[in-house]
């Protein structure tokens, strides 16, 4: 198994110099266990975005190149440097083009990029509002990480093969479907999340080998898996809660998230905290004005306060309430007053009811766990989440 220290432990490691930092002390990345898998297609995964600097190194000696893929000069190995914009550049100690790359010289190095390891190698460029720093890295060994990330390496395998197929072809219509020309897709939960070498494991690494170029398809064509963590009993057609309508995310219902730590949650606000996160002073009332027409999720919402009322957008609301998912309900929470009457009933805050966690969906990743418990296969926990897909095999040119 891969050493998975922690992003803060390596940090503090590190011993920084005039442009440059010492890797020294890190051996354990040079003794990782390597990793074998089947030759693919390489994916673009942005992990620095328009930063001043990114710090960048190897573990092995590597190879800078510039722009054009030139060799202009070698780096040691548990050696780095900070990069950063420089004339319209990057400037990396005393290289400088109008981009670099980093390559490792050996197959099993990796490289280091902002405050983590990762296989591949790296492109750095100068992008509108800074540096971009992109690790380029063969898909499967991608997913070695996504799936510890996602999910957990722990669970049981025909869950996170499951979850393999779905990551690949997500990543795989990202790809295909990218909107520029520099990466293919990020490395946060807005995207899928990659940590690098830090969430792979032994369970991860044999559920990805296992699936190995397995892909989810509809008329011939990867289509765009999408995964949250829980469901709360019922999935989603995709129109009611983005825009286009899509053969393969249609509603599902089933018991399968039932047992899950996020299947049901609650939480208590006064009305004075609703109301001043939404500006409308003590909340009164809070009621639907639209909801999915299958599963119930709150597509937009009324708040009422006494200095105002204003209509709030589902996911809006789930946001500033920092909520699980916008499969929820609101009920006010009443308690006795003095008054010159006798006593009465007042609104001294609200409870909210919820099911699930995240956009509902796709694959349920725990509906997956519970279905793996029960002995099925990671085939019928694909076809429950994604309807109308074929199982297929992507060809490497």
């Amino acid at each position: 198994m891969v050493n998975q220290m922690n992003a803060r432990s390596l940090l503090s490691l590190f011993t920084f110099f005039p442009k440059s930092f010492g890797l020294a002390l890190l051996i354990w990345a040079a003794t990782m266990m390597p990793v074998r898998a089947q030759k693919s297609v390489e994916l673009r995964v942005a992990i620095e975005k328009d930063v001043p600097q990114v710090n960048v190194g190897s573990s092995v000696n590597a190879q800078v190149l510039d722009g054009a893929q030139r060799v202009v000069g070698e780096i040691q190995g548990m050696n780095g440097f900070a990069a950063q914009v420089k004339n319209g550049g990057v400037a990396l100690d005393r290289w400088q083009s109008g981009a670099l790359w980093i390559v490792p010289k050996d197959k099993n190095g990796v490289v280091w990029i902002g405050n983590r390891w990762y296989r591949g190698r790296v492109y750095l460029v100068p992008t509108g509002k800074g540096l971009t720093a992109v690790n380029y890295v063969d898909l499967e060994q991608y997913l070695f990480s996504v799936l510890g990330a996602e999910m957990n390496g722990n669970w049981p395998q025909e869950a996170l093969k499951a979850q393999a197929v779905a990551a690949r072809s997500y990543a795989l219509h990202e790809r295909q479907n990218a909107r520029n020309g520099i990466f293919d897709l990020g490395d946060t939960q807005g995207w899928q999340v990659y940590n690098g070498l830090q969430s792979e494991s032994t369970g991860t690494q044999q559920a990805v080998l296992a699936t190995t170029g397995q892909v989810l398809t509809h008329n011939n064509r990867v289509i765009n898996a999408v995964f949250h963590s829980s469901a709360g009993g019922c999935t989603e057609n995709v129109e009611d809660v983005w825009v286009q309508a899509l053969p393969y995310l249609r509603t599902v219902r089933n018991n399968f998230d039932q047992g899950s730590p996020v299947n049901e949650w609650s939480k208590t606000f006064t009305t004075a905290e609703i109301g001043t996160r939404f500006g409308v002073g003590n909340l009164q009332r809070m009621e639907p004005v639209k909801t999915t027409p299958v599963c119930g999720r709150v597509q937009s919402m009324r708040i009422v306060g006494d200095r105002g009322s204003k209509v709030v957008d589902g996911d809006a609301v789930r946001s500033a309430l920092g909520l699980r998912s916008t499969l929820f309900t609101v009920a006010p929470q009443f308690q006795p007053v003095a008054s010159k009457g006798g006593q009465k009933q007042a609104v001294a805050g609200f409870l909210i009811n919820g099911r699930g966690f995240g956009h509902g969906l796709g694959m349920s990743q725990w509906g997956a766990y519970n279905m793996a418990r029960q002995n099925y296969n990671y085939q019928q926990i694909l076809q429950q989440y994604y309807l109308n897909t074929a199982l297929a095999q992507i060809q490497v040119q």
